[in-house]
């Protein structure tokens, strides 16, 4: 099969091996001449990042980085990246690698033109109006891994480092003008980081098609994209040069990605403030609290779920589906309980308020309250 393609939905993305040679072009066509590439600290001097400096040296757009990223980036990474921004001149982002460094990229993008601060902007009713957008700056995103699929988002998650909660910003403009997805710049993930990203996408795949709320297209695109990761999630951690597992990986993170503007739910709910207080992996904390959410929502989505077996060669219906995913997370190391990401004293009323406060909370297929998100955290704890 010729994995190579060139597709618009839900933004032109450039995709197949080798096309990083292309980033010249793609800035070009984004109209940026001076860029700014942001990546998280841990890919900075990695190879695959310097050889992107590269490209873009050899494209005439010099190679000034940013990447004084954190795992669960915040308010101040934003403002030491808008910093670099200005103090450098650019006119537009590369957002390069994974889901923190995609994140914050595309918040400096948008933040650079501001004058009102990053919580003004929270994913809040129209709050995404008050920002000026003829201000917000062109991105090119380019991932390195295969998980939250934030390059073709419209938003951004920032943990807010003084009250420990994860806000999500909206614009209709941070979704990036072009995306270039070359699944060979995700060979060098370990096994544990493929496994954990890998998770993250089939968790947005199997929040969204359980979401209830009405979006055929976004339902169509979750179930294929929990097919291609059961198919494709195993060979890529068995092998990391398995470039055809990788690719369809790749696809199957933007797809998980594109699926959820139908919504997300109670993994999501548990897993943000997770993270946000205990500074665990997102895509491994997904897996972990997939199991419970899947039983605490099983009166909602049981039907739908038997449509999921078939389709994913599956035997027992919803019961079927629930062992399989038991049995997937047990192939890749996933402890049973956040326990074993080191989540030992936890603060389980302050988790139960961030859960609540989390817009994923609303994309349940069955109302979460005090009393049931309790529930769930003391099962995953």
């Amino acid at each position: 099969m010729n994995l190579v393609g060139n597709w618009n939905y839900p933004t032109a993305i450039k995709f197949g091996a080798g096309r990083i040679a292309e980033l010249g072009a793609a800035c070009a066509q984004a109209g940026i001449t001076k860029p700014l590439l942001v990546t998280d600290r841990g890919l900075a001097a990695l190879p695959v990042t310097q050889s992107t400096l590269d490209v873009m040296e050899a494209a005439g757009l010099g190679r000034a980085i940013f990447s004084e990223v954190d795992p669960n980036p915040n308010e101040n990474n934003l403002d030491a990246g808008v910093a670099a921004y200005k103090a450098g001149g650019h006119d537009g982002v590369i957002a390069f690698g994974g889901g923190s460094g995609l994140d914050l990229a595309k918040m400096v993008a948008f933040m650079a033109g501001q004058t009102r601060p990053i919580w003004d902007f929270e994913d809040i009713g129209d709050w995404w109006t008050r920002a000026d957008a003829d201000a917000i700056a062109p991105i090119v995103a380019v991932p390195t891994t295969a998980g939250t699929g934030s390059e073709v988002g419209r938003a951004s998650v920032i943990t807010n480092s003084q009250t420990h909660e994860k806000k999500i910003i909206f614009h209709p403009k941070v979704l990036p003008s072009i995306v270039i997805c070359d699944p060979e710049l995700t060979v060098g993930m370990p096994p544990a980081i493929t496994a954990g990203t890998g998770l993250d996408a089939f968790a947005h795949c199997v929040e969204a098609f359980s979401s209830p709320f009405y979006h055929p297209m976004s339902q169509g695109i979750a179930l294929e994209g929990m097919r291609l990761v059961v198919e494709n999630l195993p060979r890529a951690y068995k092998d990391g040069s398995d470039i055809e597992a990788r690719a369809h990986m790749m696809s199957a993170a933007a797809m998980g990605a594109t699926a959820f503007q139908k919504g997300l739910g109670a993994i999501h709910a548990l897993s943000h403030p997770l993270g946000a207080m205990y500074h665990t992996h997102h895509g491994t904390t997904n897996a972990v609290c997939m199991p419970a959410v899947l039983q605490f929502n099983r009166p909602a989505i049981e039907a739908r779920f038997n449509i999921v077996t078939e389709y994913l060669g599956l035997s027992g219906g919803f019961d079927g589906f629930c062992a399989f995913v038991d049995e997937f997370n047990d192939s890749f190391n996933i402890p049973k309980r956040m326990a074993g990401l080191g989540v030992t004293d936890p603060d389980i009323d302050k988790l139960i308020e961030g859960a609540l406060k989390d817009p994923s909370c609303g994309g349940n297929p069955i109302e979460l309250n005090a009393g049931n998100v309790r529930a769930l955290f003391e099962a995953v704890l």
